[in-house]
């Protein structure tokens, strides 16, 4: 089973950035479905500046960004006719406001692929019959996807929809037929999928076949889909410990630059993608703090993997290796896999070919899936060369490419 050239598209992302701001931001305490009020006249971000955040995640990395457009509060980041709790009844820009407009002009100046962000589920909604819920549901996403150009992917979280019916072929009929070239996130006509939890981590043995995924946080049952899907998975955690919004309760929880590399090693280095949330502050500005640590992090993974070592890549059947013209420090070992061939490698071993080795490579690592990308860490070792010899399902995948780093050095 192969990929779409959109789903190739998103594996080439690998990281992006996700922006949880909305009503919530200006109401410390509150949490998803506890139904207390949040009055319009709280939102008012007299600093807001979507440019300053995108050009901070771009200079750490992140080739996309997702914006909250509508929390499970129902709050409208835009102005929608189909709610009054919604930005045009706020203090801000005197009702003149549109954040999603602001960020949308943001990633197109700084070239990063849109994403939108919208709980089909919102407080009290039990209490409306089906039809005119979908109705409200199509027209809501219907301004979000014919006014503001062309959007690159977007994403529904499945937390409080557990339950609720929905006309899912009549919705995604018009998300296709507004958007036909957008990726869908996890559910109902998914393209990409959640990786089922919210830590940022994929399984070191990752799949991109399946035929169900995990649906919301609040249920343990799996989304059945019926069939086998080529879906591949997205890693999303928040830079602070416990809030997707921002809090002034947890800043001694941002993550370090290290714990971020960590992830990102856990989530990219796995062969999915890794999502990071940062709550921009009540100023509309990203906390300073969580800049810092984006920044700083965004400078070590471009220290680490932005120069590969210099060596010559051959290829064999079933075999990749580098050959150095001198002996040469090597600790990571990066594998890309043909994601085309409609084959998949289901193991693969690592050798080293270092100085006085008479019999040829030793081996210092077994692994199974390859991916997009997988990254391997191994103590560091000079070498003349690195072979990897690996076995596919049906003998026609192959590895497309191999870059060795001496990442820690």
């Amino acid at each position: 089973m192969k990929p779409s050239k959109q789903q190739l598209e998103f594996l080439n992302w690998e990281f992006g950035a996700f922006f949880h701001f909305g009503i919530r931001t200006f109401y410390e305490g509150h949490k998803d479905w506890d139904g207390l009020d949040m009055p319009l006249e709280g939102f008012n971000p007299t600093a807001l500046d979507c440019e300053d955040w995108i050009k901070n995640v771009k200079e750490a990395g992140a080739k996309y960004a997702i914006l909250v457009c509508k929390h499970h509060d129902g709050f409208a980041n835009w102005p929608s006719k189909y709610t009054d709790y919604a930005i045009q009844n706020t203090p801000y820009k005197s009702g003149k406001g549109d954040v999603v407009r602001e960020f949308v002009d943001a990633c197109r100046k700084y070239d990063l692929k849109v994403g939108l962000y919208y709980s089909p589920a919102q407080q009290n909604y039990e209490s409306i019959p089906d039809e005119e819920y979908d109705d409200y549901f199509i027209n809501q996403i219907g301004e979000l996807l014919t006014g503001y150009g062309r959007i690159d992917y977007l994403w529904f979280d499945g937390c409080g929809s557990e339950n609720h019916s929905y006309n899912t072929k009549r919705i995604i009929g018009e998300i296709r037929r507004m958007q036909p070239e957008i990726l869908i996130f996890n559910m109902w006509d998914p393209d990409t999928r959640w990786a089922g939890n919210e830590a940022g981590l994929s399984p070191v043995d990752m799949e991109y076949v399946v035929n169900r995924v995990p649906f919301s946080e609040k249920t343990t049952e799996d989304d059945v889909l019926g069939e086998d899907m080529y879906l591949p998975p997205e890693c999303d955690v928040t830079m602070r410990a416990y809030n997707w919004f921002y809090s002034d309760s947890d800043e001694d929880t941002v993550k370090t630059p290290e714990e971020l590399m960590g992830l990102y090693y856990y989530s990219v280095g796995n062969g999915g993608n890794f999502l990071l949330n940062i709550g921009p502050d009540r100023r509309g500005l990203l906390p300073d703090k969580d800049k810092e640590n984006l920044l700083a992090f965004g400078k070590e993974l471009k220290r680490r993997f932005e120069t590969p070592l210099d060596g010559t890549l051959t290829f064999a059947e079933n075999e990749a290796t580098v050959t150095f013209s001198k002996t040469t420090v090597v600790d990571h070992v990066v594998l890309a896999e043909d994601l085309l061939t409609d084959d998949f490698i289901t193991d693969f071993d690592i050798f080293v070919v270092p100085p006085k080795s008479w019999n040829g490579g030793i081996k210092v690592y077994s692994g199974k899936t390859v991916g997009h990308k997988r990254i391997v860490q191994i103590p560091a070792i000079a070498v003349n060369a690195i072979e990897v010899k690996y076995r596919t399902k049906h003998g026609n995948g192959k590895l497309s490419d191999m870059k060795l780093y001496h990442a820690r050095g």
